[in-house]
């Protein structure tokens, strides 16, 4: 009985942070296919953090952090449904990287159109 609530809780956490990524990836301007899987969200956010900064926004914080996301997301692929509780961990770690790249990429613009 307690196995089975603890695959449930964790299959429910990874649902949700696969859809969180999902949402941050689309965030960043990917194209998320229905139903994406972890690879193919490391995938669109290794493209955002590769893409060049806008001219003035040196975006190196943003897209390091990005590149971390990426470096989780890939560790969570690798281990596939064999360790869950590690595999929401990189999850999760990539969530909190992308949202502090995320951050770090809109407060410049933010302050920019503020100054003008």
């Amino acid at each position: 009985m307690i196995n089975r609530e603890l695959s449930s809780r964790l299959a429910a956490g990874h649902r949700r942070r696969v859809t969180q990524l999902a949402e941050a990836a689309a965030r960043w301007g990917g194209h998320v296919p229905d139903d994406p899987g972890i690879t193919e969200l490391a995938d669109l956010l290794e493209t955002a953090a590769n893409a060049p900064a806008p001219p003035g926004d040196p975006g190196h914080t943003a897209r390091a952090l990005l590149a971390g996301a990426v470096e989780n997301l890939r560790a969570a692929a690798r281990l596939g449904g064999l360790l869950p509780a590690i595999t929401l961990w990189h999850l999760q770690r990539a969530i909190d990287q992308e949202h502090t790249a995320h951050q770090q990429h809109t407060v410049p613009a933010q302050r920019k159109a503020h100054d003008r």
